[in-house]
This record gives structure tokens, sequence and C-alpha cells, in this order.
């Protein structure tokens, strides 16, 4: 594996997906955080004209941690499906939070205010995206 040996520290349980599973639902809730451990998954976002890869992760990838940095309260902004064969780490939430409660109020307030950016960045890509398509 190829990826920081602190971030697999914090992986609690590892699960297969077979080719095309869904992993992730755009607009689901959830507060789990997953590391790609093998394999690779496709990021979807749902848009008017239709739903767009926004990116395709691989091995030491992270994705879900938005929505446990909005500690749950928020849906989740786009799919993840696994493109082939994945195996994934789940990561220690618990121990997550424990060191998330330990940063400082102003780290925090920047964490959220980075998770406020990626969530428009990454709508506003989306958009660009669908729009390009359509154009070809």
């Amino acid at each position: 594996m190829s990826f920081d040996p602190i971030l697999y520290s914090h992986v609690a349980k590892e699960e297969d997906y077979p080719d095309k599973t869904v992993i992730i639902e755009e607009g689901s809730t959830g507060y789990w955080i997953f590391v790609v451990l093998e394999g690779k998954v496709r990021v979807t976002q749902k848009t008017p004209q239709g739903a767009v890869t926004i990116d395709t992760l691989k091995e030491g990838d992270v994705f879900g941690e938005m929505a446990f940095f909005e500690r749950g309260r928020g849906m989740r902004t786009a799919s993840v499906i696994a493109d082939g064969p994945v195996r994934l780490g789940l990561l220690d939430t618990d121990q997550l939070d424990k060191d998330y409660e330990a940063l400082s109020p102003q780290l925090k307030e920047l964490i959220t205010t980075l998770i406020i950016r990626l969530k428009e960045t990454t709508r506003q890509a989306s958009t660009l995206s669908a729009e390009k398509s359509l154009r070809r």
C-alpha cells in the first residue's frame, strides 16, 4: 500500500465492493470516512444536465470527509461508485472525533470554511463539466 501509515492506523474495518456498487449515494446522510485501499472509485454529482464524473480516486485517496466535518448534519454532496472491484478502509470516527475535539476553535472554523469552499467548487466544476458535455 502506498499511502500514509498514520492514515492506515485509523482504519477500523475493511470492506470489499464489486464493480459498479454505489458506496455513497448523493443526498444521503452519513458520518463515515473511507480510504481506498485497492482499486478505484468514481465520484459523481447530479446536475440539471445529468450525472457527471467529478473525479476518480485511487489507492490512498480519502472520501466522505465533508459529512464527517459537518458532524453528520449535512447530506452527501456526491455519489461514490466502485470502478472495478475495490477494497476500502472505514476510518475510526470515534478516534477522529477525539482528534477533532482536541483542535482549537480557530482551526475548527478554518476546516469548516474549507469544507464550504470545497462544496461550492465541486458544484461549480460539475456544472461546467455537464455544460461542456452538452456542447460536444
